[in-house]
């Protein structure tokens, strides 16, 4: 694929994929090359492939030609020379997603963005920072280690900050911090045609606006459908004075939900809240070398000065115990701390190593507060009534848990009957006043589940927008809408 031999061979209008391409990729290679360099272009096959997959089970889908710009200039040349040409554009960042995003579908453009990794404006006075689509959740973090400052947003994967934007992810800090709609301040977008626009306003970063319509929120959580994010303006918090976590066992999934929903009640301003039932918690166990009893459990996390502490973990002691809950196992410093995390995080690892050769799909409901007891337990039953494997992890705090579903792709079975069962999850969710997804995103898989969510005036007015800023559906096509 890196042969000359091949350019010169596609004269027709198509392109290694199929897709409609004006005036032939023997005048598109050499443009591309022209704007990011030899060394910033390929058509080699590996390349492809790796960008033309994400960590969801959608399969591999790979793109014509993968492009690294170096900057915002780069990729508004980049995206010119695929507007005339009719050739679509699909933004790429760590590849970290969930939902089958970044598969090409009808082929075209891969705007790999890693070399984009510059932290460009930080205002410590002010607790906030730009960063172009390159710079990781860790790399701004380790980046941030001695101002006193940290991003909590926090999916589990060290994903691009400009990619989590893009899917609007959240994640175990959530519950306390938000989510990246609520911490993201700006965003600059390359759109289809490669024009260059600041959601906020070129070099705007104030902590509230009511000037007109709220064009950043519009591109958070947009996909990649409506624009490239060549740089996010992010919200930044103090680094608490004190952190302390804990775990707790319950009786039954019931207690431990109760339990998550009256902390919050109470006020709690809890950090983090994971429930992990018994399947995942064994999981977890055997793949971490730990000894937690084998019972639903919550992960819990407390921020705050050490006497604001007290009152929190108190109060949060006495509504698990009124519940059934166990003493809590505390993990007080650093390295203790982040060996517990570390087992929440590595859950996705722990559950497919109960199967091992096989394949993993995570699901990702959210549903209100006051409904989450009800959808756990349910959802339970059905994965014992049809004999799947598929432990449960979540952040119960928002009222948003997944389950993730470990199968072998190869009994077609089996693969039936786990995607009969996330549609019956789904539809759950939405039966109880909730959402198809709370953090993954649409991509591939939930198109028709997003039109039952909005209704069709909705999903209607979501298409007017996206012929609007990109009427030759090159952005992404395929994904969410």
């Amino acid at each position: 694929y890196r042969s000359i031999q091949l350019i010169n061979s596609v004269t027709s209008p198509t392109s290694l994929c199929g897709s409609s391409i004006n005036g032939g990729w023997e005048r598109v290679i050499p443009a591309f090359r022209s704007v990011c360099g030899e060394d910033g272009v390929s058509l080699g096959a590996a390349v492809r492939e790796q960008h033309g997959r994400d960590e969801s089970v959608h399969r591999c889908r790979p793109p014509d030609v993968v492009v690294w710009p170096r900057s915002v200039e780069e990729v508004s040349a980049l995206a010119k020379i695929c507007h005339h040409h009719h050739l679509p554009i699909i933004p790429f960042g760590t590849g970290t997603g969930l939902e089958g995003g970044v598969g090409a579908l009808k082929g075209g453009v891969c705007f790999s963005l890693r070399n984009m990794d510059r932290v460009l404006d930080l205002h410590q006075e002010d607790f906030d920072v730009s960063v172009e689509p390159g710079v990781t959740r860790k790399g701004l973090n380790s980046y941030l280690r001695d101002t006193g400052l940290w991003f909590p947003v926090d999916p589990g994967a060290d994903a691009s900050l400009c990619g989590m934007a893009a899917t609007s992810a959240s994640g175990t800090n959530a519950v306390r911090y938000g989510t990246m709609r609520e911490n993201v301040l700006n965003l600059e977008v390359v759109l289809a045609d490669g024009s260059i626009i600041h959601t906020a306003g070129r070099g705007r970063r104030p902590r509230k606006t009511s000037a007109g319509y709220n064009l950043t929120n519009l591109f958070v959580g947009s996909e990649g459908t409506l624009g490239v994010i060549t740089k996010t303006t992010l919200r930044l918090y103090g680094v608490p004075e004190a952190m302390v976590s804990a775990v707790c066992t319950f009786p039954s999934v019931q207690a431990a939900v109760d339990s998550t929903v009256q902390v919050l009640q109470t006020g709690v301003p809890i950090a983090r809240i994971e429930f992990l039932d018994d399947v995942m918690i064994d999981a977890c166990n055997s793949f971490n070398s730990l000894s937690y009893p084998v019972a639903p459990t919550l992960f819990l996390e407390f921020h705050g000065t050490e006497k604001s502490l007290e009152e929190q973990v108190t109060v949060t002691e006495e509504i698990t115990q009124a519940n059934g809950g166990s003493d809590f196992s505390w993990a007080r410093d650093a390295e203790t701390r982040g060996r517990l995390w570390k087992a929440r995080h590595d859950a996705w690892y722990a559950a497919l190593a109960l199967r091992p050769g096989c394949k993993a799909y995570s699901t990702d409901v959210c549903v209100p507060l006051s409904r989450l007891p009800q959808i756990i337990v349910e959802t339970k039953e059905d994965l014992m009534l049809n004999g799947l494997t598929g432990p449960i992890a979540g952040h119960v705090g928002d009222g948003n848990f997944h389950c993730i579903m470990v199968m072998d792709p190869n009994d077609q079975d089996e693969v039936i009957r786990v995607h009969e069962f996330t549609e019956r999850l789904a539809r759950r969710a939405l039966a109880l006043d909730g959402t198809c997804t709370g953090e993954h995103g649409v991509g591939l898989g939930k198109r028709a589940l997003l039109r039952e969510e909005m209704g069709p005036l909705a999903i209607e007015v979501m298409q007017g927008l996206k012929a609007t800023l990109d009427p030759k559906n090159l952005m992404n096509p395929g994904k969410v809408l």
